[in-house]
């Protein structure tokens, strides 16, 4: 029974790793194949290091597969956005059926800084925020 388990998760976790390999041969920019990379590449492991934890059945191996399921459930999420980040920032085109942009108006391509929208950017005027907090 457990080889029957084992044989499911091994072959779950290779499904996801070749789905996050596709998404990034096929997906048309950086954020949705970063995305796609990320979740599946991510889902896939986990998968892969569960049934390698339940084939063992030692508690060593259980151990270190814990430690790095949770290694990647902290460290992916986190390079992902940066790689994201750095993208936008270096000014990688996006696709162009990207239908939101929030960065466009806080981001200034110049100086390199991303602005939160609570502070007022150089040359511009106090934002409606402040009007209202001085009535």
């Amino acid at each position: 029974m457990s080889e029957i388990l084992v044989s499911i998760l091994l072959l779950a976790g290779a499904s996801f790793m070749v789905l996050a390999a596709i998404g990034i041969v096929r997906l048309p920019d950086l954020p949705t194949r970063m995305h796609a990379s990320t979740k599946a590449g991510a889902m896939g492991a986990i998968l892969t290091m569960a049934g390698v934890a339940l084939h063992f059945a030692d508690s060593a191996v259980a151990a270190r597969a814990i430690a790095f399921i949770v290694f990647i459930l902290l460290t992916a999420p986190i390079a992902a956005h940066v790689i994201g980040r750095a993208g936008y920032f270096t000014g990688i085109t996006l696709w162009s059926g990207t239908t939101k942009d929030e960065l466009r108006e806080r981001y200034d391509p110049e100086s390199h800084k991303l602005y939160s929208g609570f502070e007022t950017r150089p040359g511009q005027a106090n934002s409606n925020r402040d009007k209202d907090s001085s009535d």
